[in-house]
């Protein structure tokens, strides 16, 4: 669908054409239609694939612009994020004849100030949950009962924040004709339940990641076997020299690890994470706008929503636990016409997560550095699948020698799966040179 096509005010279409949008990608395809008819919509898709314009435009297309009160407020689990979705939406605004009242409302500003500012209630409200359930709940400063559309932006990060408890103070205190718009990468268990109470009948929109996964994307394994895995990335940065590599890991403690270690062998690094306090958060981030630093390590949580320019290379130090996740992390390089690599190191342990991977169209070269630092191809992806093999034969044999018992009792499937590990290991010993 082209933005011509759209049938949206004249100042929303001049806000994208401004920004030389042609078509519209896909999220926003399947979302702007549906929102306008005031359907609750939960959207899956990843990073990159357009969705603030896919909430944004169906807000200010609904929104009265006479109507000096709270009509739509959009929650992101970062200051960062909440910052990106202001700005574009500022950006809309500014082709408006009406005036349009923006507000912004985060963790580290000045809470004062803002209360100061709330005698002239803002139409559009972004922000924190955590800042934005303060003006609301604690102060009643901020009326959003009168809010009609309510955004929760990346809901599974919101989840995993602890954010949740306060969207569900704010939504709470909403209109029971509220239209809610979730957005999020995965839908986890913890999630579903905060859904159900307060979405109607819900249009679910999945973005699969297979359709999004950029194919200016080079795909890489690189095997530690064994060896100490801080050293082993070492080991590629410096072979890699790249314009900015985003280094993910998976936890706070092992970015801050990664990120120490990397510093104290002479690497410009920057580290992205929640244990930052917001004043170091927004320094790191002018850093890294300011090209001072060629690697940036950082956890899920921290770096969604960033939008950070240049990213050449992303490696991942270690496979995210929600493998949903690749998908987004790898997202981040390849964007707009450049290419891009993506560098994940993994051990034997690991198979099972790459086959799933494989299976999602993710294509993946082999690779290591050889003695001289040169790459080279590696062997291990034949060595992976010889070690699948011989495990689905072992557990096939394993499988055959164990009957269920005709009489089930009590602890019958822990017996059975004890006999099952003592036949494959007795298979494993048989098969060793």
């Amino acid at each position: 669908m082209n933005v011509t096509d759209l049938k949206t005010k004249p100042y929303i279409k001049e806000a994208l054409e401004d920004l030389n949008f042609t078509e519209l990608t896909q999220i926003q395809q399947e979302v702007v239609p549906l929102a306008l008819k005031k359907t609750d919509i939960i959207g899956q898709s990843q990073t990159g694939s357009g969705k603030t314009h896919a909430f944004l435009v169906p807000i200010f297309e609904m929104l009265d612009e006479k109507d000096q009160k709270v009509q739509a407020i959009i929650t992101t689990p970062t200051r960062e994020l909440a910052e990106q979705i202001y700005t574009v939406a500022l950006h809309i605004a500014s082709f408006s004849e009406e005036p349009i009242t923006i507000a912004r409302y985060m963790g580290g500003t000045d809470k004062e100030r803002a209360l100061a500012k709330l005698k002239t209630q803002p139409q559009i409200v972004i922000g924190t949950p955590g800042r934005i359930k303060d003006l609301a709940i604690n102060e009643r400063a901020l009326l959003v009962h009168t809010a009609k559309i309510f955004v929760v932006d990346e809901a599974d990060m919101t989840l995993e924040a602890g954010f949740l408890q306060d969207i569900d103070q704010i939504a709470g205190t909403m209109d029971k004709n509220l239209q809610m718009m979730v957005f999020s990468a995965t839908i986890p268990v913890g999630l579903k339940p905060f859904l159900k109470k307060y979405m109607q009948q819900p249009q679910h929109i999945h973005i699969s990641p297979r359709q999004q996964t950029a194919v200016k994307i080079e795909h890489i394994l690189y095997p530690t076997k064994h060896r100490p895995r801080i050293e082993v990335l070492k080991k590629v940065l410096t072979s890699l020299n790249p314009y900015l590599a985003l280094v993910f890991a998976n936890t706070k403690k092992t970015a801050a690890e990664v990120a120490r270690e990397l510093t104290a062998a002479g690497f410009k690094v920057g580290e992205i994470h929640g244990d930052l306090d917001p004043r170091k958060r927004r320094q790191v981030m002018n850093r890294i706008r300011n090209l001072e630093y060629q690697y940036i390590v950082a956890t899920d949580i921290a770096a969604r929503g960033i939008d950070i320019e240049g990213i050449s290379h992303v490696i991942n130090f270690e496979l995210p636990s929600d493998l949903e996740f690749y998908v987004h992390r790898t997202g981040r390089t390849a964007r707009a016409s450049f290419d891009g690599v993506a560098i994940t190191l993994f051990d034997t342990g690991e198979e099972e997560a790459l086959t799933q991977l494989e299976s999602r169209g993710i294509s993946f070269a082999y690779k290591e550095l050889d003695k001289s630092g040169e790459w080279v191809d590696s062997n291990q992806r034949n060595r992976r699948v010889s070690r699948e093999k011989k495990v689905n034969e072992i557990d096939k044999i394993a499988k055959s020698k164990i009957r269920k018992p005709k009489k089930v009792t009590p602890g019958y499937k822990k017996k059975m799966k004890a006999e099952m590990d003592k036949v494959r290991r007795q298979e494993k010993r048989k098969r060793r040179p």
